[in-house]
């Protein structure tokens, strides 16, 4: 490890530690769309009420619901339909999921580079994670999404971090090497801010932890199976011997094994309506 990413690294750990670190808040749209999705006297005109003040977000939504994905027989066409087909919390954890975007933006093109690239490999990891989710387990899908888009939400931190340290912003090989010890750590903590639900809590710690293995399938499985599956054969995990790892044996699949054309098809449709 550098010098650099060395004494970043403690600077940061410390900071969390000390609750100093100045952790990402959710949109605004998407605080007020979960508060009114957990109104247990919620309706679905009060959540549309809710969406429809970001027209960017309802569009979206309607575009989700009238996907492959979702396969509805007759065309949706206003915010009211597609909140009626997926349901409550199906359309809150999407929103929230795809107001994030927002979140991925900084003033400095280094950052603002590294930023959508993550969104980037967020959105695909929770598109194959929704495909996963639907045909090799029976979790909810919307959930699966919401996971895959939060498992590295902890590198916003250290990417705002860097923007105000031109130092670290100009040593791409220590930034990378923070971001990969302590992004884990980070994510933890600010899905516990976000107040996110338990099983999500520790998407960003335990999809990385190959030796894990629990009674039952659950979101960190699904994650890390869809995480696992996105690298390019090069990468150092890829290369690691998937059957030795209870996630993939759990959802019942082998090494390489990506499901049929119409799996990669319909990961590749999520993906981009995610994206």
């Amino acid at each position: 490890m550098t010098d650099l990413a060395q004494r970043v690294q403690e600077e940061l750990i410390q900071a969390i530690d000390k609750d100093q670190l100045v952790l990402p808040t959710l949109p605004e749209v998407a605080l007020r769309i979960r508060e009114a999705a957990e109104n247990p006297d919620v309706s679905i005109p009060d959540l549309v009420r809710e969406i429809s003040n970001d027209a960017a977000l309802s569009a979206r939504l309607i575009k989700v619901v009238n996907s492959p994905l979702l396969r509805t027989r007759q065309e949706i066409t206003d915010l009211g339909m597609a909140v009626n087909r997926m349901g409550i919390n199906y359309t809150a954890n999407l929103a929230t999921g795809l107001a994030m975007s927002q979140m991925f933006q900084a003033t400095s093109d280094v950052i603002d580079r590294k930023m959508r690239e993550v969104w980037a490999r967020s959105t695909e990891v929770a598109g194959i994670s929704h495909v996963l989710c639907r045909h090799y387990t029976r979790l909810k899908p919307d959930q699966a999404t919401l996971a895959g888009l939060v498992h590295q939400i902890g590198v916003l931190p250290i990417l705002s971090y860097a923007e105000e340290n031109s130092q670290l912003l100009r040593d791409s090989i220590s930034l990378n090497l923070v971001i990969e010890h302590i992004h884990p750590i980070l994510g933890d903590r600010i899905l516990a801010a976000w107040d996110f639900p338990t099983p999500l809590r520790h998407i960003p710690t335990e999809h990385l932890d190959f030796n894990r293995n629990t009674p039952t399938v659950d979101y960190s499985d699904v994650v890390q199976v869809a995480m696992l599956q996105s690298l390019s054969s090069e990468h150092p995990l890829a290369q690691m011997d998937w059957s030795t790892i209870a996630s993939f044996n759990k959802l019942g699949l082998a090494q390489g094994e990506d499901g049929d054309e119409d799996l990669s098809a319909e990961m590749e449709a999520a993906m981009q309506l995610l994206g």
